[in-house]
C-alpha cells in the first residue's frame, strides 16, 4: 500500500541536481563576474566624447579621468603618474567584487607608494560605498560614480573588471571577473622591478 510519500531516493535525486545547478550559477557569478550592460560603440562618434577604437587595450594608454573621492577631493588618473596602478571598477552589491576587496588591502599596505590601488565605483550609491568602503578598512583611493567612465575603457559589461597599469600609463593587464589574490601580485611584481 503506497502512502503517497516520495522515495529517499527520489528526494536525494532531486536535492543533488538542485545541488549541481546552484554549483554551477555560483561558479559562473564567480568566474565573471556581475554583468552590465553596456550600449556605446568603440570609435564612434566625433569630438570630445568619442571613444578610440582601442579603448582599454592591452598596450594603449590608459584614458585619464577626473572623479572625486570620498574625501570629496577631484582625483585624475594623471595624479598616480609614475607608479604602477591597479584600476578596480566594482560596485557595492556585486558579491565578487566584494571578494577581492579584502586582497587590494593587503596589497596596498604591502607595496605602500611604489603602488596605487584605485576602486572605480559603479552603479553604486554614495552612501552604500562610503559604509561599504569604512567597514572593509579601504587604505587606497575610491572615486565615486565611474559609470560614464566605463566605455572609455572598452566597455565594462562585467565587474569586477580590473586593469593593470605601468608606470608610463599603459594597460598591461586586464581581468574580468574574481581572481586569486596572487594573480594581481604576479601582474604588478615585474613593474615595480623595472
Amino acid at each position: 500500500m503506497r502512502t503517497g510519500r516520495a522515495s529517499p531516493t527520489t528526494n536525494w535525486s532531486d536535492t543533488i541536481r538542485s545541488s549541481r545547478t546552484s554549483i554551477a550559477i555560483l561558479a559562473l557569478v564567480l568566474a565573471f563576474g556581475c554583468a552590465r550592460s553596456g550600449t556605446e560603440e568603440k570609435g564612434v562618434g566625433a569630438g570630445k566624447g568619442a571613444v578610440p577604437a582601442n579603448a582599454g587595450a592591452i598596450g594603449s594608454k590608459a584614458p585619464d579621468f577626473e572623479l572625486t573621492d570620498l574625501s570629496g577631493k577631484k582625483v585624475q588618473l594623471s595624479d598616480f603618474q609614475g607608479k604602477v596602478v591597479i584600476l578596480d571598477f566594482w560596485a557595492t552589491w556585486c558579491g565578487p567584487c566584494r571578494m577581492e576587496i579584502p586582497n587590494f588591502v593587503k596589497l596596498q599596505t604591502k607595496y605602500g607608494d611604489k603602488l596605487a590601488i584605485v576602486g572605480l565605483t559603479v552603479s553604486s550609491p554614495e552612501a552604500d560605498v562610503r559604509s561599504f568602503a569604512q567597514k572593509q578598512g579601504i587604505n587606497y583611493s575610491v572615486l565615486l560614480e565611474a559609470d560614464n567612465l566605463t566605455d572609455r575603457y572598452g566597455g565594462i559589461v562585467g565587474i569586477p573588471t580590473t586593469f593593470v597599469l605601468d608606470r608610463q600609463g599603459r594597460i598591461t593587464q586586464k581581468f574580468i571577473g574574481v581572481m586569486e589574490p596572487r594573480t594581481f601580485e604576479e601582474a604588478i611584481q615585474p613593474l615595480l622591478a623595472g
